[in-house]
């Protein structure tokens, strides 16, 4: 079967060229936010805490704010994208074109991640003027970066799909991810929680991103990196099954 390579490209460059419209708000915005994390954690709490497992408190809370703005811009991108054609109703035009679910699913994940990966890289680059970087697995690190993105462009196109409104659209990030988030060791080992919280913490899936992303940096992390990829791995997969069932039923979409 071959692919509409037409099709996916002129999706995923519609949607690289909205986001270069927004470009403040895309990537200036959040730059500007890890300068205020490093400012506010890495000066006060820094000159508190010198070192988390022998790792610097500076060094150490960069792949967890690289993860906070990954998962969060990674659900929003994709889920604007997606709901505009169905605020809109260009939606039925996307689904009577000669596009196929898989081929949509391609162009708007795609560009959703690629900006997730780049504001990724971008934070990366500033936190270089904070701290000294040194990343153990530079590689891991990378395709740590690109499945994470893809993983959770995925959920936001879920989520896109799901909303009925504007509201609904900032109702998961907001009350769901950013919470995970701080609460899944950005700042802070999850060894250092006093039980039962440490052992509730386990159930927090998003523990397990930041541990394997954390790991890439400092060959060490809370859980094992196999866990960790496996729990990602799993994660996409879900998203993937969920999304194949919303086009076959047309959830959503179609009504």
């Amino acid at each position: 079967m071959s692919i509409n390579t037409h099709g996916v490209w002129a999706i995923y460059r519609f949607e690289m060229a909205r986001a270069l419209r927004t470009i403040w708000q895309s990537l200036v915005t959040p730059v500007i936010t890890t300068a205020l994390y490093f400012v506010v954690f890495g000066s006060v709490m820094g000159s508190r805490v010198q070192s988390v497992d022998g790792v610097g408190f500076g060094n150490f809370i960069v792949p967890g704010l690289v993860m906070l703005s990954l998962l969060t811009q990674s659900i929003s991108n994709a889920s604007i994208g997606i709901y505009f054609p169905k605020f809109t109703g260009t939606i039925f035009e996307l689904l009577s074109a000669p596009v196929t679910a898989m081929e949509m699913v391609v162009g708007y994940v795609g560009a959703a991640a690629t900006k997730s990966i780049v504001l990724g890289l971008i934070i990366l680059a500033t936190s270089a003027l904070f701290v000294p970087l040194h990343i153990a697995h530079p590689l891991a690190m990378l395709a740590y970066l690109i499945l994470t993105s893809v993983a959770f462009s995925l959920f936001g196109f879920i989520i896109g799909i799901w909303a009925n409104g504007f509201e609904q659209l900032s109702f998961v990030p907001a009350l769901l991810i950013t919470p995970l988030t701080f609460l899944g060791g950005s700042f802070y080992p999850i060894s250092m929680l006093p039980e039962p919280w440490h052992t509730i913490s386990l159930f927090n899936p998003v523990v397990y991103l930041i541990s394997g992303f954390r790991w890439s940096f400092f060959d060490k992390g809370d859980v094992s990196v196999a866990v960790s990829l496996g729990v990602t791995a799993l994660f996409l997969m879900l998203c993937l099954v969920i999304i194949a069932w919303i086009f076959r039923t047309g959830w959503r979409l179609k009504n």
